[in-house]
């Protein structure tokens, strides 16, 4: 390896990850050089690996889920980013023109490109992102920030379901996104429900704060909600697993007039008793990425240090065992939160 360069993980093709080197990069004056730590795999990088990522072009430099120390930063960069201090990089890019930036929500850009999807990833020795895009804090390890991303997902579909201390609230999937779900209806207050088909996972998010939890393979899950709601189903339903029948689940069991917010993408084409959208007099909201607030909130979360972390990563890896991890992933999906690489 040359001195220029460094060393990066790339998915070649369904089924086949390499390191390769590549030039490390060139810092322009309004970009901060991050020095990556750890990197975490997510659906979207296990569905690239498995060939079912329409959305990405390969070869691809995978991971938008960052944990990093800033190693230097350029001449038009502000004063209060300095180096040596560990930082997360938002890993999504907003035009600032089309409807979504117009209506001051980036997240949802028209034309947002992520890290690792619409283009390279973070899975290198270094990235040089503009200085907004870096979001420091000394109080959160670089193995920690790495939590941050996934979970700020479920923290935002909280926030897009305008969840108060007077609803309760059913989170389907207690994987990395759900768990954020759940974590943030708590911390505003709410009751929570969770529903997945691991006992595991349900034991996990009752310590994150839900109140109870339904295995959905081994329970009627319509009389356990009847039964904890009072016959009148959750005010609140988020959606955080993409698939047929937990959408029709959301749809089904929500209360009159309640609020179902989706974050799964569904694989499929789903059909709905479209007769419950006007009945119900429902809101159903789609919800994307997160926002810049949505970083902050869970990472003073973190700082609070009640977040049983290791239980939330599944296993750190070097990056030539990155096609093992993955495999390892592939094989059990449901009994991994997060796989991270360490560089």
């Amino acid at each position: 390896m040359k001195f220029e360069d460094m060393k990066a993980l790339q998915i070649i093709q369904p089924g086949e990850v390499a390191i390769t080197e590549i030039p490390r990069p060139e810092l322009k004056p309004e970009e901060v050089l991050v020095k990556i730590k750890y990197v975490g795999f997510c659906g979207s990088d296990l569905n690239t690996y498995s060939g079912k990522n329409p959305m990405v072009k390969l070869p691809v430099i995978p991971g938008h889920e960052t944990g990093g120390v800033i190693d230097a930063v350029g001449a038009a960069v502000p004063a209060h980013i300095v180096t040596g201090i560990s930082c997360t990089v938002n890993p999504y890019t907003a035009c600032g023109s089309c409807p979504s930036c117009r209506n001051g929500r980036p997240n949802a850009c028209q034309f947002n490109q992520t890290f690792g999807v619409q283009r390279n990833g973070a899975m290198c020795e270094y990235i040089a992102v503009p200085w907004n895009k870096v979001i420091p804090d000394a109080a959160v390890s670089p193995r920690d920030f790495c939590l941050v991303e996934p979970m700020s997902v479920g923290f935002h579909a909280v926030d897009r379901a305008k969840v108060s201390d007077l609803d309760i609230v059913m989170v389907i999937g207690c994987g990395m996104i759900g768990v954020g779900a759940i974590v943030r209806a708590a911390l505003r207050g709410a009751k929570v429900i969770a529903v997945d088909v691991d006992n595991n996972k349900l034991a996990l998010a009752k310590q994150l704060g839900a109140t109870c939890g339904i295995n959905s393979a081994t329970e009627n899950v319509h009389e356990r909600l009847q039964a904890i709601t009072g016959n009148a189903g959750p005010d609140v339903v988020i959606e955080a697993v993409g698939a047929p029948p937990t959408y029709r689940m959301a749809i089904d069991e929500v209360a009159f007039t309640g609020r179902v917010v989706c974050i799964g993408y569904a694989k499929t084409e789903i059909a709905f008793e479209t007769k419950y959208f006007v009945q119900k007099e429902l809101d159903i909201r789609g919800s994307r990425n997160a926002m810049p607030e949505d970083f902050r909130a869970v990472m003073e979360y973190l700082k609070r240090g009640v977040c049983p972390n290791e239980k939330l990563i599944s296993g750190i890896y070097p990056p030539e065992q990155a096609q093992d991890a993955l495999e390892k992933w592939k094989a059990n999906p449901g009994q991994v939160f997060r796989i991270l690489i360490a560089f």
